[in-house]
């Protein structure tokens, strides 16, 4: 039985890793180009990526995510055969368009039409073709008479203008892209990815590195998380991509743990416990959007007077979403006994967009003036949503057959605004 066509993978990486040898100090080199005449392995290597293995199959689109440094580029160097892998496999099929380093690929001296000329005939594209396709080439680069000039005195955005608008009239079954979408002026990056839109729609295969989240999200249903050279998260592109999101937010979070450390006073009251969703261990929370959350705290006094208490939200950075006192709205705690109390607050549908939360509770004593510690615990968010911020606020869009809404604005007059004297 054979197998269909769309079930093989374009890209097939199997524990694929890139090691480099180590020549930052004196000798290194010496010592690096004797291990080679030699036949032996370098002494000190490092590690740029180990173990990675994915698949990509027609009609699929990967994004590659990851910090400067990760190991992003040198993947799509192995994908595309520039780079040679020092272990592991990787099978590339089918027609493949990539658009790497800034540049690769062209001629610096020669000038842009006759890199275009160039570059059509190296993918195989003949004489004819390619002047049929040339004026769509010209108008996509949309680079006037620099067409005409030699590509060394291009800037960035007119070198990715003319790889993109050669790639863009080719049409490859597979499209490798590196930052192309970081370089470009907005209104090329609009048509960039207006190209990539119908290119997927019409069954193409993309594998899409880029820092733009955003972007990510738009064009890719999948994504690769790197970090340190391995693959930290693979799946679904708005679970990996909200993963990584809350993993920069929480680099910043020491800094902040520690003066509200400062701030706290130890001893007369504590929380023994708190409860999210009645889940009362210490692992992190998964919840789906607009879902209800239910917050209970088991509260400790020292001289059997009942605490205040504050519940908040925050990002995994600190940013604060949401807070509110006990004593704001007269909440009084059920008396458990042996100077312990609880209170509980239900949030019924919360609205907060896919990322990572801290909820917080803090003992404060009955007067609400003194903070007595903090303590948290994480939930996160699920959806898939490429709205932005950290909350959904409610909304319609209004198509042209509704009637303008009326909206009373009550605007201040200037002799009715008194300044303080």
């Amino acid at each position: 039985m054979s197998t269909p066509p769309d079930a093989i993978p374009l890209v097939e990486a199997e524990r694929l890793c890139k090691r480099y040898p180590v020549v930052g100090q004196r000798g290194d080199r010496v010592h690096a180009l004797w291990d080679v005449l030699r036949g032996r392995p370098p002494r000190r290597v490092a590690s740029v990526l180990e173990d990675i293995s994915f698949s990509v199959r027609p009609g699929e689109s990967l994004g590659i995510i990851g910090e400067n440094g990760a190991g992003k580029s040198t993947l799509l160097k192995l994908v595309t055969g520039v780079l040679t892998p020092s272990a592991g496999t990787v099978n590339t099929r089918g027609i493949v368009g990539a658009l790497l380093e800034l540049g690769a690929g062209f001629h610096p001296e020669y000038s842009g039409i006759d890199n275009v000329r160039m570059s059509a005939a190296l993918r195989g594209l003949s004489g004819d073709a390619l002047a049929e396709k040339l004026p769509d080439i010209l108008a996509f680069a949309d680079i006037g008479q620099y067409i005409y000039e030699p590509v060394k005195h291009y800037s960035s955005g007119m070198v990715v203008r003319l790889g993109f608008a050669v790639i863009a009239a080719l049409r490859p079954q597979l499209l490798i892209t590196d930052e192309v979408l970081a370089v470009g002026d907005e209104s090329f990056q609009r048509k960039c990815i207006r190209w990539m839109d119908d290119y997927l729609a019409g069954g193409g295969t993309l594998m899409l590195v880029s820092h733009g989240i955003y972007h990510i999200q738009k064009l890719c249903r999948q994504a690769l998380w790197l970090a340190d050279g391995r693959v930290r998260a693979h799946g679904d592109v708005f679970e990996v991509t909200q993963a990584y999101v809350a993993w920069h937010e929480q680099k910043g979070r020491a800094q902040i743990e520690q003066e509200q450390a400062a701030h706290a006073e130890p001893g007369e009251f504590a929380i023994d416990e708190l409860l999210v969703n009645g889940d009362g261990g210490l692992g992190q929370i998964a919840l789906p959007q607009e879902s209800p959350l239910l917050v209970e705290a088991i509260a400790r006094s020292a001289d059997g007077r009942p605490p205040s208490l504050i519940v908040g939200i925050v990002r995994a950075d600190g940013s604060p979403v949401y807070g509110v006192g006990s004593d704001m709205d007269a909440a009084t705690p059920e008396a458990l006994g042996g100077n312990r109390f609880r209170y509980r607050i239900a949030f019924d549908a919360l609205p907060l967009l896919p990322g990572q939360y801290l909820l917080r509770a803090h003992p404060l004593d009955p007067e609400g003036v003194r903070l007595f510690g903090t303590t948290e615990r994480v939930f996160v968010i699920r959806g898939s949503t490429r709205e932005m911020g950290m909350i959904r606020l409610a909304h319609r869009w209004l198509d042209a057959t509704e009637p303008p809404m009326q909206m009373e604005v009550q605007v201040p007059r200037t002799q009715d605004v008194q300044e303080r004297p």
